[in-house]
């Protein structure tokens, strides 16, 4: 008898403070329970039955005490996408009135896409993104 295959499920993230994290996941439209900034682990469902979770610091020490955050950024990639690329603009410029930290400004990119990146309150990068019109998109980008 096999074992049967695993299948993806959850992305998940070490935060250091759970409600500035809520708060700025609710801004990219996650869906996180009532109370949730009091709770050590919470959870948002993705479409297509993923779910993305967070983790204090605190909880990821609870059963591996040795746990240290990277020392910086991440080797994950996080992105949202937007309705147009005005939207990604404009989300941009609302994260960032909001006191987040932009990585990366709205650009038209050469693959088709208007992008920009901001930044959790972890340092995490997060990536916005919308398909450009074809007009718009040129080897010369």
């Amino acid at each position: 008898m096999s074992t049967p295959t695993p299948h993806f499920d959850v992305i998940s993230l070490v935060v250091s403070d759970m409600s500035a994290s809520l708060a700025f996941y609710r801004r990219l439209g996650l869906e996180f329970p009532e109370g949730a900034e009091q709770l050590p682990h919470v959870e948002a469902p993705l479409p297509g039955g993923l779910r993305f979770a967070l983790d204090s610091e605190a909880t990821v020490r609870s059963f591996h005490p040795d746990w240290q955050p990277p020392p910086s950024g991440g080797r994950a990639a996080l992105a949202f996408v937007c309705a147009d690329p005005a939207a990604v603009d404009a989300t941009y410029e609302e994260l960032v009135a909001a006191g987040y930290e932009g990585g990366m400004k709205p650009f038209d990119a050469f693959w088709g896409q208007r992008y920009a990146t901001v930044l959790d309150p972890d340092g995490q990068g997060v990536d916005l993104f919308a398909p450009l019109p074809e007009a718009a998109v040129t080897d010369d980008d």
